[in-house]
Parts: C-alpha cells; sequence; structure tokens
C-alpha cells in the first residue's frame, strides 16, 4: 500500500506543478527559501489527491482546492479549530421557546439584508469573536439598527472575562462583555489584526445597533429550539469542525462522521428543509463562498457535527 501510494504522488508531480503555480498566484502565497517551496508543494500535491479521491467517493458533498491548501491537516487543525471553550452553568439563561409557529420552508438572513460579507479570523483562534459579531450585527439589523460590520479585534483584545484572544474564547462571556461595554466599536474604527492586541476601545465609539442588552442560551440537544431561534435572528453556534473534510469543503450538505467535541464557533444564518445554513471565518475562499451546509437530524439530539449542544444569541 505504501509504495503503491508513493508511486502514486510521485507520477503525479509533473502534472501538478502549474496548478501549484497557479495555486501560490491565486493566494498570494511566498515561502523562505526552495527548501519550504518543495515542501508546500509536496503538501499541495497531498492535499489535492484527497480531493480527488474524496470526491471520486462522494455524490453529495464534494471538496475543492483553496487558501488551505500548502497546510497539511495537521498545521490546518492547529490554527484554525480548537478556538471555542465550552460554556459552563449555560442552564441557568436558557428560555423555553414556543415551537408552534416556525417558519417550515427556508429562512436566510442572507436575503433579508441582516448578515455581514465573510470575513477571515487567520491564524488567530479567535473563532468565538466572529460568531459573537456575526449575531450581534445581525439583531442589530432586525432591530431596526444599520447593518454594521463591528470588530472582532475589540472583543480579541478586551474581552478577557473568560476569554483569551487568540488562544480561544466562548460566545456567552463576549455577549456579557458587549453588554458591560455598551457596545462594540465599527470593523473600519477598530480593525481586524489576527493577534494579540493592547486594549484600545476608548479610541473609538460604540455602533449604537451593536448596543445589546442580553442574551439568551437555546435548550441543549434540541435541534427544534434552535430552528426557533434561527428563524428569528443569527445564532452563534458551536461544532466540532476538525474533519478532514472541513479544510477542503466546497458544496453540498455535510452529513459525514462528524463528533461532538466543540472546538469551532461559527453562526447559524438560516435553514432549508433538511439543513442548516453556516457561516464560518475562514475567508469566502473556503466553502461555498464561506458557508457550509450541515445536515439537519444526525448525530442524535446534538446534531451534526454538535450544532445544536450549545447554541446561543444576544438580545435588544
Amino acid at each position: 500500500m505504501f509504495i503503491f501510494a508513493f508511486a502514486l504522488y510521485c507520477s503525479a508531480l509533473p502534472q501538478y506543478r502549474p496548478l501549484f503555480e497557479k495555486f501560490t498566484k491565486t493566494f498570494n502565497k511566498s515561502y523562505a527559501d526552495v527548501a519550504e517551496y518543495e515542501y508546500r508543494f509536496k503538501v499541495f500535491v497531498e492535499n489535492s489527491l484527497y480531493i480527488e479521491d474524496y470526491n471520486s467517493k462522494s455524490n453529495n458533498v464534494k471538496l475543492g482546492m483553496n487558501h488551505f491548501g500548502d497546510l497539511s491537516y495537521a498545521e490546518w487543525r492547529r490554527t484554525h479549530v480548537g478556538c471555542y471553550q465550552s460554556a459552563k452553568n449555560r442552564e441557568l439563561n436558557i428560555v423555553e421557546l414556543d415551537e408552534s409557529n416556525v417558519p417550515a420552508d427556508t429562512v436566510d438572513w442572507r436575503s433579508k439584508g441582516a448578515v455581514t460579507g465573510v470575513k477571515d479570523q487567520g491564524q488567530c483562534g479567535s473563532c468565538w469573536a466572529f460568531s459573537t459579531t456575526g449575531a450581534v450585527e445581525g439583531i442589530g439589523k432586525i432591530a431596526g439598527g444599520a447593518l454594521v460590520s463591528v470588530s472582532e479585534q475589540e472583543l480579541v483584545d478586551c474581552s478577557k472575562n473568560g476569554n483569551n484572544g487568540c488562544g480561544g474564547g466562548l460566545m456567552d462571556y463576549a455577549f456579557q462583555w458587549i453588554v458591560q461595554n455598551g457596545g462594540l466599536c465599527s470593523e473600519s474604527d477598530y480593525p481586524y489584526t489576527a493577534r494579540d492586541g493592547t486594549c484600545r476601545k476608548s479610541s473609538c465609539q460604540s455602533v449604537a445597533s451593536s448596543k445589546i442588552k442580553g442574551y439568551q442560551d437555546v435548550a441543549r440537544n434540541s435541534e427544534s429550539q434552535l430552528k426557533v431561534a434561527v428563524s428569528r435572528q443569527p445564532v452563534s453556534v458551536a461544532i466540532e469542525a476538525d474533519q478532514p473534510a472541513f479544510q477542503f469543503y466546497k458544496s453540498g450538505i455535510f452529513s459525514g462522521a462528524c463528533g461532538t467535541n466543540l472546538d469551532h464557533g461559527v453562526l447559524a444564518v438560516g435553514y432549508g428543509d433538511n439543513y442548516w445554513i453556516v457561516k464560518n471565518s475562514w475567508g469566502a475562499s473556503w466553502g461555498d463562498q464561506g458557508y457550509i451546509l450541515l445536515a439537519m437530524g444526525m448525530n442524535g439530539n446534538a446534531g451534526e457535527c454538535g450544532i445544536a449542544i450549545e447554541p446561543s444569541y444576544p438580545t435588544m
């Protein structure tokens, strides 16, 4: 098996040279020296072969090359997941939602103008901040304010009430901090740097539509309760996103083997008959223009990748 795999890899090298050149130009990649260039090319070929093999066996979900193409699975997993801290004492903040009048068809908050463009957390474990800002931006617009992109960096630098900047955090803690702070600065006034910095929240004024009153947790392990919440506004959710297929997900309803060890904060912005629409923070070249569809009714009560375990949303 090893000899066959090695032979396949070697025979593939020449045909992938022009593809790698195109990849480096498309994503503005540069490397320190020839040795690093050759190592990244080797990783690119291995990833390309993985994508092709996966697609040949899958009728639904398709993978595609993206800006993670020169990262090994171990490197990608180390730099882009593991940024979520599990919630504590969330049962004290749960409100039972009325399931009697929930839209049965598709809900998509993007089409209603309540979702900002896809962002990119880079190699910083700040997924929790992006999930938080997406939820705040959404409810601010729904409540009658303007749709304004607000600052993840302010949360990374300033929200230290249990959060740890690029070292990970929790959306509930971030919501608490926003309430205490009286809102968030705009993205343009406090731009994202993808690294921990010194808090400078006093240098800009909070956006009116980001001034939330509080937050609520959705009942654990209930997709029906999550559906009610998402029908009303974008909802912060956590998933286990460390599956190899996540690195290069491109399209289709993801329903593969998926655990419940929550390691990544994302945003549920809608649903269809049998899937959740989820906004990620890995840039628009990842997934379906930055989004993934996760299957409903999978993985027991926890939902696909644990999406129904710890949802929460801000209130106004």
